[in-house]
């Protein structure tokens, strides 16, 4: 296998270059878990998964509590499928507790403050409440809970690994916080090892060809949990190599090669570049730094043949989308249609009826 190959298939089962689903719900919950830190990108990650789909779109899906923004992978948002969240939560939620022990120390959250903090939480948004961040503060600070610094930031994220919090409705620009219990149904937990066993091949199947290494990266496992998830359902995985390294994936045939001839214009933070450990297969390592930066910021990215071959941006007007772009090379004139072809898809998807590309031109 070559790494033209492995970047064919994740275009594939990313469901980037072709998707088998028809709902936003479906696109989540095959890839997993989408990271919904900048939210605006993660509902066009879905978007670029989903033809004809629009922003308004997905964003009713969250309302209609399909899909759920939450804390979870890495300690950052994410988007799951409302079916998912309670299972994935009590999965991850262990290892991730345990790696926050540090910084409830630092904060002065010891272990018996918790069930406390959580009862004040219930009573506080009990009864369908919907709070932004300020109001929450506010409320949990009347219950003599401190929120000051980031002491307030590590009380949501456990709230929300314990499944006790979820984030709501926007109200304007802001997100709302209210109880997981009241927002959504109460789907079951799964045992352990059918969690550990269904969330491992989830990744294969949709990040793949991957490594054990990008799964840890990916799922926050350790070694041990990734290897234990993995032993359990390679049967259902095929094994390939390439430069010497093991890569697990579906099963699903010759490598789809047409995926690489298309160009996309892929989200901030998109799994396709997020996923992996190793980025090396699909971005120079001259780029690495603008393309994910020192805190974690995964720019959106243009993809050509599989690879990074830029960067954009966007801004709005009143019935425009301005796409700014950043060559990393020279793009052909089939290179720049196909991107202007993007950018007014993307246009589509945020319901203004033009785009207008910028800068489309090679810079060193």
């Amino acid at each position: 296998m070559t790494i033209f190959d492995i970047a064919a298939y994740r275009l594939h089962n990313h469901q980037i270059s072709a998707t088998a689903f028809k709902t936003p719900a479906e696109v989540t919950a095959w890839l997993g878990a989408v990271q919904a830190q900048d939210y605006a990108h993660s509902k066009w990650a879905l978007g670029q998964r989903l033809p004809g789909s629009t922003d308004a779109g997905i964003e009713q899906a969250l309302n209609d509590k399909k899909i759920i923004r939450t804390w979870a992978l890495r300690g950052t948002l994410h988007l799951l499928a409302t079916e998912d969240v309670r299972w994935i939560l009590a999965l991850i939620a262990p290892g991730m507790i345990a790696r926050s022990a540090t910084y409830y120390k630092k904060f002065d959250l010891d272990e018996s403050n918790f069930p406390k903090i959580r009862e004040a939480i219930i009573q506080t948004l009990q009864g369908g409440k919907q709070l932004t961040r300020e109001e929450f503060f506010a409320k949990l600070e009347q219950r003599d809970i401190a929120t000051q610094d980031l002491r307030g930031s590590h009380i949501l994220y456990r709230a929300a690994l314990e499944r006790t919090i979820c984030l709501g409705p926007l109200v304007g620009k802001q997100p709302t916080y209210t109880l997981l219990d009241e927002w959504a149904p109460d789907f079951p937990v799964k045992p352990y090892e059918e969690a550990l066993a269904e969330f491992t091949l989830r990744y294969f199947n949709s990040h793949g060809p991957a490594t054990v290494a990008d799964f840890c990266n990916w799922s926050g496992f350790t070694q041990t949990e990734a290897k234990k998830g993995l032993e359990m359902v390679k049967s259902s995985l095929v094994q390939a190599t390439a430069e010497g390294q093991v890569y697990w994936m579906p099963e699903n045939g010759a490598a789809p090669t047409n995926g690489l001839s298309e160009v996309y214009l892929l989200a901030g933070f998109d799994e396709y570049l997020l996923g992996y450990k190793d980025r090396s297969i699909i971005l120079d390592a001259a780029n690495q730094k603008e393309v994910v930066s020192f805190n974690g910021i995964f720019k959106p990215t243009v993809i050509i043949e599989g690879r990074v071959a830029g960067i954009w941006s966007r801004a709005f007007k009143k019935n425009e989308v301005l796409i700014e772009t950043k060559p990393y090379f020279q793009w052909s004139e089939m290179h720049q249609t196909a991107i202007a072809a993007e950018a007014d898809k993307y246009a589509r998807f945020m319901g203004k009826p033009a785009a207008i590309i910028q800068n489309p031109g090679y810079e060193k």
